[in-house]
C-alpha cells in the first residue's frame, strides 16, 4: 500500500502529469488533434460512405418540401384541433384538396399567362440589354470624355456579350448532350411531387408520436435536454420558414399590384422575380429591381414609377408586413446576416445563399446549450470574488 501511494505521489510529482494529465490546455490540443485525425481518416476512406450519399441527396429534396410546407401548415391543423374540434385527418384533407384545387386553377389559368410574359421577356430581354449598354456608353462619353470609364464599360459589355453569345451558340448541342441529365432532373423532381405529399400528410398527423418514437433511443439522462434543444430548433425554424414565405408572397403582390398601376412591362414575371429573391435579406429585393429599372428606361416616365412603386413597397414592408410577420423572431444582426450568407453563398452556392440563416439559427441554438453546459458544469466561466464586490459596488 505505501509503495502505491509512493508511486501515485512520484507520478503526480513528474513532468508528464503536471504538463500533460493534468493541464487543461494540453488536454484541450489533444482533443482538437484527436477530432482533426477523425475528420482526416474520414476524408482518406470518403468512397465507402458515398452510397449513403448518394441515397442522401435523393430523399433529401423531398423532406426539404415536407417540411417547409410541415412548418407552414401546422398552425392551421393545430387550430381546427384545438378550437373547432376538428379532427386531424379531416382537416389535413381539406387542407390538401384545397391546395390541390388551387393548384389546378393556377395550371389552367394563371401559368399560360406568366409562361406568355416570360418567353416575351426572354426573347426581347438582348434588346433591352444592348439598348442599356449603348446608353450607358454614350452618356459616359458625353460626360466624362479621357476617363476610363467609357472603356470599362465598353469592356465589361463585350465581355458578357461574348459569354451570352457563346451561351446561346451552344445551347442547344449542350441540351441535346445533357439530354439524359435533364430527364433525371424531371424524374427527381416528379418523384419530389409524388412523394412529398404523403410524407406531410404523415407529418401533420403523426409528428407528435413520431418525436415520443425518437426519444425513446435517446438515454435518459440526455432526453430532457434533447427535447428542449429540439424544441427550440423546431420553434425557430418554424417562425423562420413561415415569416420569410409569407414576407416574400407579400412583396410579390405589392410588386404585382404597383406594376399593374403604372403599366410597367412583365410585371407580373418581374414580381414573381422580386417575391423568390425576397427569400434573400437585405439584397433580394433590390437584385429583383435591376432588370425592371433596366426595362423601365425605355417607356417614358416609367423609370420614376418604378422607383416610386419600390420606395412605396420597402415602407409597408418593413414598416408593416415585416413587423407583423416576423416581430422579434430571428433576430439577427444585419452584419451577422451578411456575413452568413457570404459565407455560404460562396460554399455553398444558391443552396448555401437560402439555407445559410436557418442553419446559422440552428448551431447557434446547439451552440448556446452546449455553452450552458460547460457554464454550469465547469469553472471556467465563474467570476471571482473581487469581480463580485465590485459588481455590487
Amino acid at each position: 500500500m505505501e509503495n502505491d501511494k509512493n508511486i501515485k505521489n512520484t507520478f503526480k510529482q513528474s513532468w508528464f502529469y503536471r504538463w500533460i494529465v493534468n493541464n487543461k490546455f494540453t488536454v484541450g490540443l489533444l482533443n482538437i488533434f484527436l477530432v482533426l485525425l477523425i475528420i482526416f481518416i474520414f476524408t482518406k476512406v470518403r468512397y465507402v460512405f458515398s452510397p449513403i450519399g448518394q441515397v442522401f441527396g435523393i430523399i433529401m429534396p423531398t423532406i426539404l418540401v415536407s417540411m417547409v410546407m410541415f412548418y407552414l401548415l401546422q398552425p392551421l391543423i393545430d387550430l381546427c384541433e384545438r378550437k373547432f374540434h376538428i379532427h386531424r385527418v379531416i382537416s389535413i384533407s381539406v387542407v390538401f384538396v384545397i391546395i390541390f384545387s388551387l393548384l389546378v386553377w393556377g395550371i389552367v389559368s394563371f401559368i399560360p399567362l406568366l409562361q406568355g410574359q416570360i418567353a416575351s421577356l426572354i426573347k426581347n430581354w438582348p434588346n433591352y440589354w444592348e439598348s442599356f449598354s449603348s446608353f450607358m456608353n454614350r452618356y459616359a462619353s458625353k460626360n466624362f470624355a479621357g476617363s476610363t470609364l467609357q472603356e470599362q464599360l465598353e469592356q465589361v459589355n463585350n465581355y458578357w456579350g461574348g459569354k451570352l453569345q457563346q451561351t446561346a451558340s451552344s445551347l442547344i448541342p449542350t441540351t441535346l448532350d445533357n439530354l439524359t441529365s435533364a430527364v433525371g432532373i424531371i424524374t427527381n423532381i416528379g418523384m419530389v411531387l409524388l412523394t412529398a405529399p404523403f410524407i406531410l400528410f404523415f407529418m401533420l398527423k403523426d409528428h407528435e408520436r413520431f418525436f415520443d418514437n425518437f426519444f425513446k433511443f435517446v438515454p435518459t439522462k440526455y432526453r430532457e435536454g434533447s427535447r428542449e434543444i429540439t424544441s427550440e430548433i423546431s420553434q425557430s425554424l418554424s417562425a423562420y420558414i413561415r415569416g420569410q414565405i409569407t414576407v416574400a408572397f407579400w412583396v410579390g403582390v405589392m410588386f404585382f399590384i404597383g406594376y399593374l398601376i403604372i403599366g410597367q412591362k412583365y410585371g407580373l414575371p418581374l414580381a414573381i422575380m422580386a417575391a423568390l429573391l425576397n427569400l434573400i435579406p437585405y439584397i433580394g429585393t433590390p437584385l429583383a429591381l435591376i432588370p425592371s429599372l433596366i426595362i423601365a428606361l425605355f417607356t417614358p416616365g416609367m423609370f420614376l414609377k418604378v422607383i416610386i412603386v419600390f420606395i412605396i413597397e420597402q415602407t409597408l414592408e418593413t414598416r408593416l408586413v415585416s413587423p407583423l410577420v416576423l416581430g422579434n423572431k430571428m433576430s439577427m444582426h444585419p452584419v451577422t446576416t451578411i456575413i452568413v450568407l457570404l459565407g455560404a453563398g460562396s460554399l455553398f452556392g444558391v443552396l448555401g445563399v437560402l439555407l445559410g440563416i436557418p442553419a446559422y439559427a440552428v448551431l447557434k441554438i446547439i451552440f448556446m446549450k452546449v455553452f450552458d453546459w460547460l457554464n454550469r458544469h465547469s469553472n471556467l466561466y465563474e467570476e471571482s470574488t473581487e469581480e463580485i464586490v465590485e459588481k455590487e459596488d
